[in-house]
């Protein structure tokens, strides 16, 4: 075979070789890209999974059943939970939310005068259930606690276990209270609440339409937020000067005639 013909072959194959580098060059891209492309739309699903999940948690839930008011509520629609005597001087109308840390703070400074002017028979309070942050936060918190405290209202012991829930309210960003069986362990602070009447009654939630249509009514009154607090009709929580002395010789001076 003559140099020519063996170099004119060499080099073919050297052809043959580089392009076959070339292929497998272009191939090991290809496969880079289809995996590089799989982890962007694996990573892109898992992101519109996340804000789907958040966005999902940002609405409340609405109730589709039955209003069914909690036994002896007064007013219109039957909204209103009474505490205190018919027949005192003056009303105090309560919007609460029991995860708004603010409706805790008021409670906090103000529960012991309350509850010894409505002792007294000098002051009767209504108290109406909000579900604001769960709209503002999201989740079912507000809603299950009010649904539950209505529970505790058809049995007798709303006051006891409205003060329970405040004590123990958890963080405005955790929303413990959409459980319902941590609603039902803290009946066990109420003496005589932890019955299977009440824990059907929390876990079907009887009253969610209910809590619901009181929520209605307060943004149809146009209220700001919670807690707001009216005095026989005066919007006391906008009054900076407010304290539980003066909130207590409001109630008394109207006592008294």
């Amino acid at each position: 075979m003559s140099d020519k013909n063996h170099d004119g072959r060499r080099t073919a194959r050297q052809r043959l070789a580089v392009e076959r580098e070339k292929q497998k060059a272009s191939e090991r891209r290809r496969r880079t890209l289809i995996v590089a492309v799989s982890v962007v739309c694996v990573l892109g699903l898992a992101t519109v999974i996340g804000v789907l999940a958040a966005n999902s948690g940002k609405k409340k839930s609405a109730s589709t059943g039955p209003v069914v008011a909690p036994s002896g509520a007064q007013g219109k629609d039957a909204l209103a939970i009474p505490v205190g005597k018919d027949g005192a001087r003056s009303t105090l109308t309560v919007w609460e939310d029991f995860r708004c840390p603010a409706c805790q703070a008021f409670e906090a400074a103000y529960r012991p005068t309350i509850h010894q002017l409505t002792d007294s028979g000098k002051l009767r309070v209504e108290y109406h259930i909000v579900r604001l942050i769960d709209g503002n936060l999201g989740g079912t918190g507000s809603l299950r606690s009010g649904n539950a405290a209505a529970c505790a209202q058809d049995a007798g012991k709303f006051r006891a276990y409205h003060d329970v829930l405040f004590e123990n309210q958890p963080k405005e960003t955790d929303d413990a209270y959409a459980n319902n069986d941590k609603l039902i362990a803290l009946s066990g602070k109420v003496s005589g609440l932890d019955t299977l009447a009440f824990t059907q009654c929390v876990k079907k939630g009887t009253h969610d339409s209910w809590v619901d249509k009181s929520h209605k009514a307060f943004q149809a009154g146009g209220f700001s937020g919670t807690p707001t607090v009216l005095l026989n009709g005066k919007n006391i929580a906008q009054d900076r000067t407010m304290t539980p002395a003066k909130l207590k010789q409001m109630v008394e001076s109207a006592a008294k005639g």
